[in-house]
């Protein structure tokens, strides 16, 4: 929850860190054979999500059900963000144009899930996500909701409260940068970790798109 102590967060983040970094190195070998990827970063064996849902900023839920048949890159974020959010917003939808000519059937989706939800509204989310691209999808929910969601993607948040004499409402929220990528099955499939290269990210997700269609 928000009230979590930073050195738990460390302790999380390093944790999720050597987790990867055993991933990569079982992947290397044991994953099956793929299109060659460049930024994605495949797990051997994607894993189910629990149950979750989401608000979108259209007002309607988002369930898995609704990721299936898309390879799905969901960003964890909020719009007050000063860098990191708008950064990454900006440079994934670099990678969106170059895979817009797809069939909107099958075209890679970028999901940005606001874990600020004192102070975003599905409203907000969504005119602050669509001012980088369109096509991005945008949600968020109350914050246990929020907090299982991140969990499930190996993904963290904490709310940072205002240095002394600040207004109350002046808080960051600290969050994970890497990317969690969703199969097309909805499942948890992957990792991009910053720095994020738009051009290959953008290669990737075309390879594998095209893999899944065969």
């Amino acid at each position: 929850m928000f009230n979590r102590t930073t050195l738990y967060i460390l302790i999380v983040a390093v944790a999720m860190g050597l987790g990867l970094w055993a991933a990569e190195r079982y992947s290397a070998s044991k994953a099956p054979q793929g299109p060659a990827l460049q930024e994605v970063k495949l797990f051997p064996q994607a894993r189910e999500l629990p149950a979750y849902s989401l608000q979108q900023s259209d007002g309607t839920q988002l369930v898995p059900g609704e990721l299936k048949g898309h390879w799905t890159i969901v960003f964890l974020g909020f719009t007050h963000c000063p860098d990191i959010c708008p950064t990454t917003l900006a440079e994934l939808a670099q990678a969106q144009k170059q895979w817009s000519a797809l069939p909107d059937g099958v075209r890679p989706r970028v999901l940005f899930v606001s874990v600020d939800p004192e102070r975003d509204t599905p409203d907000g989310i969504g005119e602050y996500a669509h001012a980088f691209h369109r096509d991005t999808l945008a949600a968020t929910a109350d914050l246990p909701a929020l907090e299982a969601f991140a969990r499930s993607l190996s993904l963290v948040f904490m709310k940072v409260e205002p240095d002394d004499g600040a207004p109350a409402d002046q808080y960051s929220v600290d969050h994970s940068a890497a990317l969690a990528l969703l199969d097309p099955e909805g499942r948890m499939a992957g990792v991009i970790q910053p720095p994020l290269v738009p051009k290959a990210i953008a290669a990737d997700l075309l390879a594998l798109t095209q893999a899944s269609r065969k």
